[in-house]
């Protein structure tokens, strides 16, 4: 509530636009100069069910949603189930939840709208009471009433933000421009009028309360992306120029992303029946000699694991992308949760190889989705993407100088026709595709239709020509060179100018906190308020989960006194795996764990340390875990 920042919460119906209007409201705030961050909170329904979609503005850089938020702008939901039957229905009140719903986290001093001509705040129990005790100032307005004077009952979004912006002291120009680059005829200037006629209404009106929009400039051009935009784009510029997928929550934004872009880049992109068919075909696609990827979430993934096997089998290229969400089986198919890393890291047929990399940001998803790529063919392993709902959907703006990099579409460790003339062929004429002496584990490949490049390739274990072998001998050469494939990819990773671990916070801090994946923003937040409070505490970012960077985080853990791991599941799975490679570290880790389908908010991780490194019993809340360190 400072004139720093601004959190804006629009809820609403799925179906009611929420989305779409949330992404307009939040471009309009990047354009005049300022820092957004979004946090979309969705139902698994087509359409009905409460939603709501959270926006930080700021005129600093902000890595993560708030603690709470400032303004509620409550539409109802216009495809709620049973609507005349509230108090008997099994899901209760729908209609009226965007409103009832939205404000336990509503801070003190915020701001109301809701649309009258939908909600009635008679009917939410306690309403009276809670507007006064915290101070909130709420106005009623018939959004519904004006939007349907011209026409469109869809249009009392545009009344709702034009309210918004009347409030809050914001102009209405880049809602117009942002309406004139999306509509034309009618609709532009019906949708003008509405948000005029809003803007005016509610303009003329004599409110009182402290919410207002802040001010800033942005150094250099932003855009607003997701971590799914991040993935799609590196691929696209490491060469990526096939892709293979069946839609499912949250995926489904990585591959539509890359669907939309492959055709202007001469790619393809094919849906089909299941994943296991989406794997299979980026495998042929790899082995043919082309970049390609696919990917899932969940259950889709773990259909995956049979053609992953083949990849590892076969040594084919291949990056796929796991989009976390809650589980088991369907869980909550719309909420994040870091639930699948065991998942990731294991899953397959006997003594598996792959690589993980778990980006925490924008940034890291693309550049470490061009990683993904070089690693991939550079050494012919299947590497995967992990990341989670939250990651994969939230907008936030970033420098569009992030992705002005040079393409690459290198194919990695395959060979030219003179080399292959030149290489060890057997006395059959077939190319000893799986040597087994490579000292990197790396055997280079041909592509079908190479002249001498000949090689049978199977799931079963086979000779360096690829025929079927079960002799213990060759069973031991082609593993253990495959397993070398690691020490060689950790080495490589090791050796780069940048890491892929971000450290955070003071060098010499007393106390650390380790995270992985998309909660590393949050934490990096917290981090800075415990500094401010007095502690001494930094932050390390894993995103090298396969091979694991063991130096770097070794050099963490010796460097502080406790270490508190923050991950979004109940089987504190990182801190197990970093045990299971760093067993000594043991009894200096516990953990903060949430797995309600939230994700941590800064204040949360702050109250956490507190209580596991200054003493305590209690957790943060209810919702939120503390596992003490072995032998606490």
């Amino acid at each position: 509530m400072t004139g720093s920042e601004l959190i804006w919460r629009i809820a609403g119906g799925s179906g009611d636009g929420i989305d779409s209007t949330s992404q307009n409201f939040t471009k309009a705030l990047m354009r005049a100069g300022l820092h957004v961050f979004t946090h979309r909170h969705y139902p698994s329904r087509i359409r009905g069910g409460h939603t709501y979609v959270e926006v930080r503005a700021a005129d600093h850089p902000v890595k993560s949603r708030g603690d709470g938020y400032d303004f509620l702008l409550a539409l109802g939901d216009s495809f709620a189930r049973n609507p005349q039957a509230s108090g008997e229905a099994y899901y209760g009140n729908e209609e009226a939840k965007p409103l009832s719903e939205n404000l336990d986290e509503l801070r003190e001093g915020g701001v109301i709208v809701y649309d009258e001509g939908l909600l009635d705040a008679d009917e939410i129990e306690d309403f009276d009471e809670r507007v006064e005790e915290n101070d909130w100032h709420v106005y009623p307005l018939d959004l519904r009433g004006l939007a349907r004077e011209h026409g469109r009952e869809i249009m009392r979004n545009t009344a709702g933000v034009a309210a918004t912006a009347a409030l809050i002291g914001m102009e209405t120009d880049p809602f117009e421009e942002l309406m004139n680059d999306r509509m034309s005829g009618d609709i532009l200037e019906t949708n003008i009028t509405v948000l005029e006629e809003a803007y005016e209404e509610v303009d003329s009106k004599d409110f009182s309360h402290d919410i207002e929009v802040p001010t800033g400039s942005h150094d250099e051009e932003q855009v607003l992306v997701n971590g799914s935009h991040g993935v799609a784009y590196g691929a696209l510029d490491e060469g990526c120029r096939f892709i293979a997928g069946y839609p499912m929550t949250p995926w489904t934004d990585v591959f539509t992303t890359m669907s939309q872009h492959l055709p202007e880049f001469g790619g393809i992109s094919e849906q089909v029946e299941d994943e296991i068919a989406a794997a299979a075909l980026a495998i042929g696609a790899s082995h043919a000699g082309v970049k390609a990827m696919s990917g899932s979430s969940g259950g889709g993934f773990a259909l995956m694991s049979e053609p992953l096997g083949l990849a590892e089998m076969t040594e084919t290229p291949l990056v796929l992308v796991e989009a976390m969400r809650a589980g088991p089986s369907t869980g909550m198919p719309t909420k994040p949760e870091q639930g699948d890393l065991e998942h990731v890291l294991y899953t397959s047929q006997g003594d598996s190889n792959r690589v993980v990399f778990a980006p925490g940001t924008v940034e890291e998803c693309y550049e470490q989705s061009r990683e993904a790529f070089r690693i991939a063919y550079e050494y012919q392993i299947p590497t995967i993407i992990a990341i989670d709902q939250k990651l994969a959907g939230e907008l936030v703006s970033v420098p569009a100088s992030v992705f002005d990099r040079e393409p690459n579409p290198d194919l990695g460790s395959v060979l030219t026709e003179e080399e292959i003339s030149e290489a060890a062929h057997h006395e059959s004429g077939k190319y000893n595709r799986f040597q087994h002496d490579p000292e990197n584990g790396v055997s280079p490949r041909t592509i079908p239709g190479q002249s001498g490049g000949r090689f049978l390739a199977s799931g079963n274990e086979h000779t360096p020509q690829g025929h079927i072998e079960e002799d213990p001998d060759n069973r031991v050469a082609q593993v253990d060179r495959r397993t070398r494939k690691l020490e060689a990819i950790r080495d490589d990773l090791d050796g780069k100018e940048t890491s892929q671990q971000t450290p955070y916070g003071p060098e010499d801090a007393d106390h650390g906190i380790l995270v992985w994946g998309s909660q590393q923003g949050t934490v990096e937040e917290a981090v800075d308020r415990l500094n401010d409070q007095g502690e001494s505490v930094k932050s390390l970012g894993v995103s090298d989960l396969m091979p694991y960077p063991k130096e770097e985080v070794t050099e963490f853990l010796e460097s502080v006194d406790e270490c508190l791991v923050v991950e979004m599941n109940i089987t504190a799975q990182f801190r197990g795996l970093t045990q299971k490679e760093l067993g000594r570290f043991g009894e200096k880790m516990s953990s903060l764990l949430k797995y309600n389908g939230n994700p941590f908010e800064p204040a949360e991780v702050v109250e956490g340390f507190e209580i596991q490194i200054n003493g305590g019993d209690e957790p943060p809340n209810a919702q939120v875990r503390i596992e003490p360190a072995a032998g606490d």
